[in-house]
């Protein structure tokens, strides 16, 4: 780096950028502390929600839909079938597809986890107005949608 290179931390935005990701890894570890009673992390719940709310998605779509690599899936979706959490079937018109369902089991665990993480949320961010945290959620979504353009130009 040259003397007239300047550094990150002399551009204005880095210290929103750190925080935005320091405030990530924090709340991800009080979700891990949070769920540890249900004996589920994070990654089980993202799971455990999206299939709350897409009842027979496919392994693909939800590893699509969690920005998740197939080996990710392959490694967490056998864990949670083996606790009763979860249950995959065949495609009825495409064999080679599985779908994934929640057991009852599952859908109790999800509502428990839900109610949690909400409380965690809540705790969270009740120092920050609303209209502050409106603003904050509608800059991260400006923040997905330019990097999600940029990854569609690379591909």
């Amino acid at each position: 780096m040259n003397k007239n290179q300047s550094l990150p931390w002399d551009h204005p935005r880095f210290r929103s950028w750190i925080a935005v990701g320091r405030a990530c890894q924090m709340m991800q570890q009080a979700m891990t502390r949070a769920l540890a009673d249900l004996k589920i992390k994070p990654p089980h719940l993202d799971i455990l929600i999206n299939l709350y709310r897409t009842d027979g998605i496919s392994q693909q779509e939800l590893a699509r839909k969690l920005l998740v690599g197939r080996s990710n899936m392959s490694m967490l979706l056998p864990q949670m079938e083996k606790r009763g959490l979860i249950e995959r079937r065949g495609d009825q018109k495409d064999k080679r597809v599985l779908r994934l369902h929640l057991t009852e089991i599952g859908r109790a665990t999800t509502e428990e986890a839900m109610a949690i993480q909400t409380a965690l949320i809540e705790r969270t961010l009740s120092a920050t107005p609303l209209e502050q945290c409106m603003q904050m959620a509608e800059a991260m979504e400006k923040v997905i949608i330019l990097l999600q353009r940029e990854e569609r130009d690379d591909d």
